[in-house]
């Protein structure tokens, strides 16, 4: 019976280490466990989300300096934008429509159409940008707390540990082993949790402040042609 006892208290696979945990710690390799998969489904979808719309700006740079007519192009795709650069055309080409149209020949200047212009396409940007930075509080939230998270099971397993094992007035290896690594084992699932979520913060934080820039340049580029526009106009 006693070798019994010592070959369960020695099963340290994942599996016992988890079922043979006190409830709070448990709960604690629950929690972490699912906000790791969530990670995982954000960095999925945010790398996804990037190249797609890397790859429609790409397009959509390609037939806005091709050449062509301005007012084709905002008919073709500014009327109904499916992504944040046709969003930013669409806007400034709305605006520049009105204020034009209000301005009726007047100086570009004293009838202020770059000025809304330039907002329209700044709070546009904005407004993509925020989409696309969704769910990246997540990130960084779960790759600072996790750690702790994982820290605070790990010392209330190993205080729940040195209870059993001062009830039972046994210090043998064998027994106190199993209660340690339990305890261990939430911090272990606190790091898978957190290094992933940190490195791909960081990693995607990057690229959405790269493809802000890029919206940020094309708006000003566009934003220079339609005040030249104006000015041949007026």
């Amino acid at each position: 019976m006693e070798a019994a006892n010592l070959g369960a208290a020695g099963d340290l696979t994942i599996w016992s280490l988890f079922i043979q945990a006190d409830i709070v710690v448990k709960l604690v390799m629950i929690a972490l466990l699912l906000a790791s998969v969530w990670v995982w489904a954000i960095v999925f979808e945010k790398v996804s989300s990037l190249r797609r719309v890397n790859k429609a700006a790409d397009g959509f740079e390609d037939r806005f300096w091709s050449g062509g007519s301005l007012d084709e192009l905002y008919e073709h795709e500014g009327t109904k934008p499916t992504h944040p650069m046709a969003a930013v055309f669409s806007s400034a080409m709305s605006e520049w429509r009105r204020s034009a149209a209000r301005a009726a020949g007047a100086d570009v200047a004293l009838s202020g159409v770059r000025d809304r212009v330039e907002r329209s396409m700044v709070v546009t940007i904005q407004r993509e940008m925020e989409g696309l930075e969704r769910w990246m509080i997540f990130l960084a939230s779960v790759g600072s707390t996790a750690p702790f998270i994982g820290l605070f099971g790990t010392v209330w397993g190993i205080m729940h540990s040195f209870a059993a094992i001062a009830a039972q007035h046994n210090t043998n290896l064998a027994v106190v082993a199993p209660g340690i690594a339990e305890a261990l084992f939430a911090t272990a699932i606190g790091l898978v949790a957190a290094i992933p979520a940190v490195l791909a913060y960081n990693k995607i934080s990057t690229d959405l402040a790269r493809f802000a820039a890029r919206l940020e340049g094309f708006g000003t580029e566009f934003g220079a042609i339609l005040s030249r526009q104006s000015e041949e106009h007026a």
